[in-house]
């Protein structure tokens, strides 16, 4: 099964840039009809329109998207195959009650992992879920820990669920951002891509059932539920609704290299024009449309030419060096941004540097703003090497080694004891000249002569 590897890298991406809003520019706004929504460059990790994507929502049968994924990735580490039978056991209506979305599946019935997937996906079995839960992990509520885990993995902050098909419970929620980030980690899988791209998909009987015929609940994919609504470049998603959701619909579509994901929660039947229309729909292909009409990837700086420079010591060659931006930004940004506006803040990490300085050296940052916000953060390196002279730096050396404080407390030490040294022998030769003068007088004194 193919996967696409770049993935683990662009994981990363999110961690570093989402928290960019991207700059709005002059675009208009496209006022959406639902409670949060979010448009996510998938190749690039940005999000190129946010309403409320951080903020909690109910993801309802959304929740299925990362059902797929745990699945796929167990396909991946070779815990079962897309052909492997599964039969549901007594669990597989587990925690289901009311009006929910079914392929009938009974239980005691087999069907293989591939034919499960489908049922998760296209008619958005909740059944599906449970027994595909089972099957990775041998119960639900392992099987939830696991969602949650890998969730967090993913970089999610806001998501936290109860069960794998995504019925409602207060406890069970996310957000757009993270329903973007896991719906991405899925589409990293062709067989997740095949199965969310299907328009319909056909059953063969099982050992309790005849042939099905079930067809994809997005809209924009198949006709087959709401008439008008599909989107040649959607290559797939998938819907979830409940009282407390709402209508909701996370989707992809792609022109050329560019990717998209949409998330659209807590939407509904709108007027638009005096007609009423699906809103989780309509304002999906809406953003997605917005999307490719107002943004392309632009090259905001280039590595080529110097914009500071910075003192050098301890050279006879220069006493300075230019600095240049190393490598350059690349972002998806409105086609009707100005780029003259782009700001630059240059942070030096000094403004003298001492020589040998080498080509390429990192010696500062360069951060790019518009407006306010920031576009990414270049490194600043050293346009070319400056060379050391030998007789300056040992000259340094010497200057420096006495102006250091240790040295500096040595000499003292010496210079003390120099001193009580010179003071004992001068003290001590004082001594001896008053007793040698006081034994003269003594001996003066004592002298008895003899007159004649």
């Amino acid at each position: 099964m193919k996967k696409y590897r770049l993935f683990s890298l662009l994981l990363l991406i999110p961690l570093l840039v989402s928290s960019f809003a991207l700059p709005a520019a002059a675009l208009e706004d496209p006022d959406l009809k639902c409670t949060h929504a979010i448009l996510y460059d998938a190749n690039y990790g940005e999000t190129l329109y946010d309403k409320d994507a951080n903020e909690k929502a109910y993801p309802a049968s959304i929740t299925k998207v990362m059902t797929a994924l745990l699945v796929l990735e167990a396909m991946d580490a070779g815990q079962f195959s897309l052909s492997t039978p599964v039969t549901a056991g007594d669990t597989a209506l587990q925690g289901l009650t009311g009006d929910y979305s079914t392929a009938n599946i009974k239980v005691g019935e087999t069907l293989t992992v591939e034919q499960l997937l489908y049922c998760l996906l296209l008619p958005s079995a909740n059944e599906a879920a449970n027994i595909l839960a089972v099957a990775v992990d041998g119960s639900i509520e392992d099987f939830v820990s696991h969602m949650n885990r890998r969730a967090g993995e993913l970089g999610c902050q806001g998501t936290h669920f109860t069960n794998p098909h995504g019925l409602h419970n207060d406890e069970h929620y996310s957000t757009a951002y993270d329903i973007a980030l896991y719906m991405n980690a899925a589409l990293q899988y062709d067989t997740f891509r095949t199965i969310i791209g299907t328009p319909s998909y056909r059953v063969p009987a099982t050992n309790l059932s005849e042939e099905r015929l079930f067809y994809n609940s997005n809209a924009l994919i198949s006709n087959w539920n709401y008439y008008g609504y599909v989107y040649d470049k959607c290559i797939g998603g998938k819907t979830g609704s409940t009282d407390e959701a709402g209508r909701c619909l996370v989707a992809a579509a792609e022109d050329g290299d560019t990717l998209l994901i949409s998330v659209v929660l807590g939407s509904g039947v709108i007027s638009v024009d005096g007609v009423d229309k699906q809103g989780q729909f309509y304002e999906s292909s809406r953003l997605l449309k917005w999307g490719f009409s107002n943004f392309e990837r632009v090259t905001i700086t280039k590595d080529n030419e110097p914009v500071d420079k910075v003192a050098v010591t301890l050279s006879r060659q220069a006493d300075e060096v230019n600095v240049k931006p190393q490598g350059s930004i690349t972002r998806t940004l409105p086609k009707d941004m100005d780029l003259d506006l782009i700001e630059t803040e240059i942070n030096l990490t000094s403004t003298v540097v001492e020589a040998p300085v080498e080509e390429g050296q990192l010696l500062g940052t360069m951060k790019l703003t518009y407006e306010g916000e920031v576009l990414g953060v270049l490194d600043l390196v050293a346009v070319n090497s400056v060379e050391r002279s030998e007789l300056l730096y040992k000259k340094a050396q010497f200057i420096s080694f006495f102006q250091h404080s240790g040295v500096k407390l040595a000499l003292a030490l010496v210079f003390l004891v120099v001193a009580v040294i010179l003071l004992k022998v001068l003290v001590l030769r004082k001594r001896r000249r008053y007793y040698s003068g006081a034994g003269s007088a003594r001996r003066r004194g004592n002298y008895r002569g003899t007159r004649r």
